[in-house]
């Protein structure tokens, strides 16, 4: 039946009208995971060299071992940031007299062909046979080996658990950075432990008892099952968009968006669009993962003071940017339906105030804990948070009268370049170099405060005057309408 499955699998790719654009989607992608692999086949080549640069004081195999967990810690962060879901491929045998357990069984195994999972292997097998193998014997080499490929498998189920379960609980996802941030915090930043040490004190145990390759053979196999049963007790589509209802029931109603009256209604609209597909989803957590951001520019001391212009922009608007780069690609599927609806357009550009002004508001609420490091970072948020909400706003949105590529809402945001187009490229400039255009005169006449303080007057103008924005906004979309709805009718 797994074969059965993955003959459709095929054909549905063949007979499919947008093969071409996936074909060459495809072949670029490929090329990237070439060029990737050959990186990491050289540096898999030369990691001992590396190793004994970066540890000269240590003995090659105990550096060996200690970078090992960190390796996988890093893996899984990348996996939830950029591995699919292989679940929508057989929803079409779901009304269908199949067993659960075959269907649980393909997407479970198809799991394992990920890309993530060649990584490790190619990456530490040369250094297994020049740094283990030698001094311990073939049998040591081999269970350090499975063991690697043990916790790769473990990372590849738990990564896929945690998306799975994040898709009808988004709030589990946001627990899962917040507590993989702190992980990694406690070792770097607070330095309560050591994360190398831990590694090492496990694959040093291994090497002396190779039995204890049972361990990561376990895990893997436990987080397969779990990962197995998970599926099949949520397969069919009535329960899925069941909990999902329930979900969303308790998650989109806002009473405190009612004040707002009609437009309030439209923001809760965008909110529950938000809530409910993967891309837009995703913009949004990725923005609270951005929230660390400062972490790594703040605890080091050769970044001055102007690169906290970009991180305070950055951060307390980074969902501004990601999510309001693609306005109105979002609505592309019933944006027909807008045009001949009796909502005005200045309303509908008005909920997108209020939806930005609201989720940076909450971003630079967040950031409130960089005081740690001088009110004067809080200052300097506070002035790129108004910077956000008054001028990349507005900047925002004129740039999306110019976007006319449709975005399917229900992919996901890695390696996903629909709607993608000229204007997203081009919007990156003006967001990055308006503040500095204002900043660096003040800042090379060592006027820093009158800068910031010049700052925070135009934005604060910008948003008095928001309502003459918005008017020339409308002007400008009523003049291009047409033509960004006949982009968004193209599949």
């Amino acid at each position: 039946m797994i074969l059965t499955f993955f003959n459709h699998e095929l054909k549905s790719f063949w007979r499919s009208r947008n093969t071409g654009k996936s074909i060459a989607v495809k072949i670029f992608l490929g090329l990237m995971i070439l060029y990737l692999l050959a990186c990491v086949i050289g540096l898999g080549v030369v990691l001992d060299k590396l190793l004994e640069g970066l540890f000269p004081h240590d003995d090659l195999v105990v550096a060996f071992c200690g970078i090992l967990l960190v390796y996988f810690l890093y893996d899984l962060v990348m996996r939830l940031q950029l591995q699919e879901l292989p679940t929508l491929k057989v929803q079409p045998y779901l009304h269908l007299p199949i067993k659960r357990n075959k269907i649980v069984g393909y997407l479970a195994l198809t799991a394992i062909f990920s890309v993530f999972n060649l990584w490790p292997i190619i990456l530490f097998t040369p250094s297994i046979v020049k740094i283990i193998a030698p001094e311990n014997g073939a049998m040591v080499a081999w269970a350090v080996w499975l063991s690697i490929i043990a916790f790769s498998i473990f990372n590849n189920y738990l990564a896929l658990y945690i998306k799975r379960r994040s898709n009808l609980n988004g709030w589990i996802f946001l627990v899962v950075g917040v507590l993989l941030s702190l992980v990694v915090c406690g070792d770097y930043i607070w330095h309560l432990y050591s994360i190398q040490h831990v590694s090492n004190l496990f694959f040093g145990n291994l090497i002396k008892m190779p039995v204890l390759v049972v361990v990561p053979v376990l895990l893997a196999v436990v987080m397969f099952f779990v990962n197995f049963y998970y599926l099949k007790a949520n397969l069919y589509l009535e329960e899925l968009s069941s909990k999902k209802a329930e979900d969303r029931k308790s998650s989109t109603e806002i009473p405190f968006l009612g004040r707002f009256g009609h437009i309030g209604d439209l923001v809760a609209n965008e909110i529950k669009l938000i809530l409910r597909n993967k891309r837009p989803r995703s913009a949004l957590i990725m923005g609270l993962f951005f929230m660390f951001y400062g972490l790594i520019f703040y605890t080091q001391k050769a970044y001055g003071e102007s690169m906290k212009v970009f991180v305070g922009m950055f951060m307390t608007g980074i969902f501004i940017i990601s999510y309001g780069q693609f306005m109105y690609s979002w609505q592309a599927a019933h944006f027909d339906g807008i045009l001949v609806s009796k909502v005005k357009f200045k309303d509908f550009l008005r909920a997108k105030y209020i939806l930005f002004t609201a989720v940076s508001t909450v971003a630079f609420i967040l950031t409130l804990p960089y005081a740690y490091f001088g009110w004067r970072v809080v200052m300097i948020h506070f002035v790129m948070y108004l910077w956000n909400i008054g001028i990349n706003t507005t900047v925002v949105l004129w740039f999306a009268n110019f976007n006319q590529k449709r975005i399917d809402l229900s992919k996901g945001a890695s390696f996903n370049w629909e709607g993608v187009g000229a204007s997203q490229l081009l919007l990156s400039f003006p967001l990055i170099i308006f503040p500095y255009v204002i900043y660096l005169p003040f800042y090379l006449l060592h006027r820093v405060d009158i800068g910031f303080a010049f700052m925070a007057i135009i934005a604060i103008v910008f948003i008095a005057t928001r309502e003459y924005w918005i008017k020339q906004l409308s002007k400008d979309f009523e003049n291009k309408r047409y033509k960004i709805a006949e982009g968004f009718r193209n599949k």
